[in-house]
């Protein structure tokens, strides 16, 4: 199959699709498992909008434009064991003379020096063609679609219960805003803790994206019918999940003046991005895309004041005995510039929940099946539940996962694995591919959202132990260490998550192709990349994290 023979048949602007099955069309799996998953981001199953090439998060973009997008295929389809390509802000602009356990792909996303690192000047840069915003996954080419974020919210959701219901969310209301690409996965998280959900969000097109995919039970257009149906589903200990289509800030209005309490409240819009990513408050979806282009400033402006009186209603259910927790969106922050003072007032959900996980190494661990066959996950899941008799934690969510969970895009799955656990579960999946077990290699990646490779203080390093909240040294030692292990592609950016200014982390995917080069590099990427989270939470004195400095013999 020719160059343009592949374009017509797998990315034909804006119909992308991933390949499948077992023959290359690149020369090597590790650059046909980033072809592979930069295409299957753009798939319609999977990305927000493929028209802009954004994956999910209002913005967050897999290539720059088409015509950049194309160069990057044609460079991947070309390269050899002994090149790396160079991506800049989703534009190929160079190949260099590395070696075959180097990365074949290098990836830097939106990074700006830190006094011109603003949301203006980001989009000065875009509007003239020069930069694109690279969210988390969306840039570093590893988006699963929502199960990406599932398994991350149903350890929060759980985490929750333990801390503050006994570990029990039966009988338990959890309201939240956006049903995106992020906040997609809310809705099947909370009832798979056995909670009620209402999830609201100002798009229709959005849940009934997450209706058809079986993250959402029901949508409704009237605020009347959503509350009866999740109170009665709250009476009566059912795990259910609605979807509102209206504005949050309404909502939330709405049920404290019904005298509605809800147990839990939080909110995953993409308000990191108050000109893209939020809708303010009295404007439908056509009014805002016509006000954005025209008058973006006002725009904004309108957004923040909006986040203000969305944070409030928050803030007055939370005195009225809901546990509120900010899902870091930097929600607290966008309210604090609209005028609300006490935004802050309540926590981050890292220091309410994970970071105890973090001091463990822990974060989350997903792994893509490139045959396209469901099968190989469901054997991936098996012979994982075998290799950790037991973790209970981790067997309960792949038993819910294989039930519940509907792929999008190439079939995925994604846990939350410790140290020693991530490496241990690499060359398993090594083993699965070397002994035909499964149909074709599997990329082996995460969210960016880990415990060693952010620095991100409204989200994984908000209140850390040394106030060392805002210290980005350690999401670049983790680039340079997965580097230097051999991940088959890497990335570094800024803002994903909480916004231009707010961020930085690094990304990083390896193969398992069933080779003794592929096993080398996964034990060492796999060791180096969980380790820096415990390096990371040991430095700022977490005792948990000085414990497994001997406990996995980091000690030095």
């Amino acid at each position: 199959m020719n160059f343009s023979e592949f374009i017509e048949k797998f990315a034909t602007h804006p119909n992308y699709c991933a390949p499948t099955g077992t023959g290359l069309h690149a020369k090597s799996w590790q650059t046909e498992a980033a072809l592979r998953m930069l295409l299957n981001n753009l798939d319609r199953h999977v990305a927000e909008n493929p028209e802009e090439l954004v994956v999910y998060g209002g913005t967050g973009q897999a290539a720059r434009n088409p015509e950049a997008l194309l160069q990057i295929i044609k460079c991947l389809l070309e390269l050899d064991e002994n090149h790396s390509l160079l991506v800049q802000s989703g534009k190929a602009v160079g190949i260099v003379r590395t070696h075959p356990e180097a990365p074949r792909v290098f990836i830097a996303n939106s990074n700006l020096v830190p006094k011109w690192a603003t949301w203006d000047h980001f989009e000065k840069l875009r509007s003239e063609g020069l930069m694109m915003y690279g969210q988390m996954t969306a840039g570093s080419w590893i988006y699963i679609g929502s199960q990406g974020i599932l398994q991350g919210t149903f350890e929060t959701f759980a985490a929750c219960g333990t801390k503050y219901f006994n570990g029990v969310m039966k009988h338990k209301l959890i309201v939240s805003g956006g049903l995106g690409g992020m906040g997609g996965a809310q809705p099947l998280a909370a009832t798979m803790t056995g909670a009620t959900f209402l999830g609201v969000d100002i798009d229709p097109e959005r849940i009934k994206k997450r209706v058809e995919s079986g993250y959402i039970d029901f949508i409704s257009y009237t605020y009347t019918e959503a509350k009866e149906l999740v109170l009665k589903a709250k009476r009566d200990g059912m795990a259910i999940s609605v979807g509102l289509v209206g504005d949050i800030g309404d909502t939330l209005e709405l049920l404290l003046n019904d005298g509605i309490i809800p147990d839990v409240v939080t909110d995953q819009t993409s308000a990191h991005d108050p000109l893209y990513g939020y809708v303010p408050n009295g404007l439908t979806l056509e009014a805002a895309r016509i006000l954005r282009k025209v008058a973006s400033v006002e725009y904004k402006n309108l957004s923040l004041k909006s986040m203000a009186r969305h944070v409030g209603f928050m803030l007055e259910m939370q005195q009225l005995g809901a546990v509120v927790f900010d899902y870091g969106n930097n929600l607290r922050e966008m309210a604090l510039e609209g005028g609300e003072k006490n935004a802050y007032n309540y926590n981050g959900f890292i220091p309410e929940f994970i970071r105890p996980l973090f001091c463990d190494g822990k974060g989350p661990f997903r792994w893509v099946a490139l045959s396209g066959n469901p099968e190989d996950i469901r054997i991936t899941d098996q012979a994982m539940i075998q290799a950790f008799p037991d973790n209970i934690q981790l067997i309960r969510w792949l038993q819910k996962a294989e039930e519940r969970v509907e792929f999008q895009g190439l079939p995925a799955r994604i846990c939350w694995l410790g140290m020693g656990e991530r490496e241990k579960a690499g060359i398993l999946l090594n083993n699965l591919v070397k002994e035909g077990r499964v149909k074709a290699p599997i990329v082996i990646g995460r969210d960016h959202l880990d415990c060693g490779s952010v620095a991100s203080p409204n989200r994984e390093t908000e209140s850390m132990l040394d106030g060392s909240d805002a210290v980005s040294d350690w999401p670049l030692l983790n680039l340079m260490a997965n580097t230097g292990g051999g991940a088959t592609w890497v990335s570094f950016h800024h803002g994903g998550g909480v916004g231009m200014g707010y961020s930085q982390h690094a990304g990083m995917v390896v193969v398992a192709d069933g080779t003794q080069r592929a096993e080398q590099c996964i034990r060492r990427v796999l060791y180096n990349d969980p380790a820096l989270g415990i390096f990371r939470h040991n430095d700022a004195g977490y005792v948990k994290a000085q414990q497994n400095m001997k406990v996995f013999n980091l000690d030095f």
